[in-house]
């Protein structure tokens, strides 16, 4: 397991910033336009046609489908509404008022990958799903705090699963972060969930993917394989948060944000 590792050096780690910041800025876009009424395929256009202008390209655009003779992922976004938990392909329905709408982005700059994901309030949104959005961010960031030199994989999941029970919700358990960098996705796997296996013990020139993937009802999921998406199987709220970070001497670099 750990002879798949791959590290990365500083100069790396500096080129996979760049790639980072075209997706932080790219999050920004979503922010500044997104309101009901849009649609999420209004989204893609805007994202994609940024990403290009960087002189990058869209990570998930095209992506191989793991289903024989199904289409591979035709957006540059995932674009996930309310009950869809990842990889929801944007389309013409309007957003509206009170939906969240979760969207991951993947930007392919300089030979290296940067991928993250934010859940967006579509105008007033239900207390529930506030808190929902909220505590899903509070989870990654729980999650890094555990990100430091000589603990494990299993440090960072632990601590993600702690806070989203603490609070009442439910860290989906069928899907993981990764690592990332010349592929998008690379070892190690990145469980938002504690496991019987702790993983690698973190090093310097790691770079990974946390994803906390959180519902509102239950874990359990349904993969809609055909058509892309991901959703809960009770119908209930997820939301969806991420960076790509990298691990140091010191403390970890969220290498997707911009100050």
């Amino acid at each position: 397991m750990l002879s798949n590792m791959i590290y990365k050096s500083k100069r790396e780690i500096d080129l996979m910033r760049k790639a980072g910041e075209v997706v932080a800025l790219a999050h920004k876009k979503i922010e500044e336009v997104v309101e009901p009424g849009i649609t999420t395929l209004e989204l893609d256009r805007i994202v994609e046609e940024f990403i290009l202008k960087c002189g990058a390209k869209p990570s998930f655009k095209g992506f191989k489908n793991p289903v024989p003779d199904e289409i591979d992922f035709p957006s540059s976004i995932c674009a996930s509404v309310n009950n869809e938990v990842v990889h929801g392909i944007p389309n013409k329905n309007l957003l509206k008022e009170g939906d969240i709408l979760s969207v991951d982005i993947g930007a392919y700059l300089n030979g290296y990958h940067g991928d993250a994901a934010r859940t967006f309030e579509i105008g007033k949104v239900s207390e529930v799903a506030k808190k929902l959005i909220d505590v899903t961010r509070e989870s990654f960031y729980k999650g890094i705090e555990n990100a430091i030199l000589g603990n494990r994989i299993f440090d960072i999941s632990k601590a993600i699963q702690k806070h989203v029970r603490r609070n009442g919700f439910f860290v989906v358990e069928e899907l993981v972060g990764h690592g990332i960098g010349k592929e998008l996705h690379e070892p190690p796997q990145v469980p938002n969930f504690i496991t019987k296996r702790k993983g690698p013990r973190l090093a310097t020139g790691m770079t990974i993917a946390i994803e906390p993937m959180v519902n509102v009802g239950t874990s359990e999921i349904i993969f809609k394989r055909k058509e892309w998406t991901v959703v809960t199987k009770d119908g209930s709220l997820s939301a969806h948060y991420e960076n790509t970070i990298a691990i140091t001497e010191n403390e970890p670099l969220i290498l997707t944000k911009v100050d």
